[in-house]
């Protein structure tokens, strides 16, 4: 029963409000968290690694590969008197494809009257492809340096492509619904847990210490 003073003060959320609430935020909280785990441990494992990058070894491994583009093909290609960048024709690309296995995509290659150079930027590593334009030879070097780069790099969403970014996008939203929920379900537990906010706080407190007193 409830004071009748018009002072007196009301529990914020009590009886069907709170069971609506603490319903609907575990439900969105369990999802949440289902969608973003995977994603969540290996951003956390590859934040560790990407934190000591100078203290994990790495060889680069090499491969290069050689190939020669046939004659009707060159005869198509543009001229070009001065050097400039654009796509590779289609032809050109499917042609690279069948001869190497990869994928130029919509990627930019210089372009002079003697060669045409196609960088090939990938997660974990490098690539490029050279091509002269008198001889129709090809060249293609990859470099790879370990699954580690590689997970590093796909943390960072260096040269992963659209599809990727788009997944690092919803990953993100994800992970603010689980968080988001997360707080609301501490604030309607806190009452009952009086080191919640405390512990929240910390949470805040210790980065903002950190950053004040050794970043500069």
């Amino acid at each position: 029963m409830t004071s009748g003073k018009p002072g007196a003060a009301r529990p914020p959320l009590t009886g069907g409000n709170r069971s609506f609430w603490l319903k609907h935020l575990h439900q969105w909280h369990w999802i949440s968290s289902a969608l973003c785990l995977i994603g969540m441990l290996l951003f956390a494992a590859t934040g560790i690694t990407l934190n000591h990058a100078g203290q994990i070894p790495a060889t680069p491994h090499v491969q290069t590969r050689t190939a020669t583009a046939p004659a009707a093909l060159l005869a198509q290609l543009p001229l070009t008197p001065q050097d400039e960048k654009r796509v590779l024709p289609p032809e050109l690309r499917a042609w690279i494809s069948q001869a190497f296995g990869v994928t130029a995509g919509e990627n930019e290659a210089d372009w002079s009257s003697s060669e045409i150079y196609l960088p090939l930027p990938r997660p974990g590593g490098d690539g490029w492809l050279n091509l002269d334009r008198e001889t129709g030879e090809a060249t293609l070097e990859v470099t790879t340096r370990g699954w580690v780069s590689y997970l590093n790099d796909l943390h960072k969403g260096r040269h992963a492509g659209l599809a990727w970014s788009w997944f690092l996008d919803l990953f993100a939203v994800a992970c603010l619904v689980f968080c988001l929920t997360g707080l609301f379900l501490l604030h309607l537990h806190a009452r009952a847990r009086p080191t919640t906010w405390p512990m929240v706080g910390l949470g805040l407190v210790i980065p903002v210490i950190l950053a004040i007193l050794f970043i500069h």
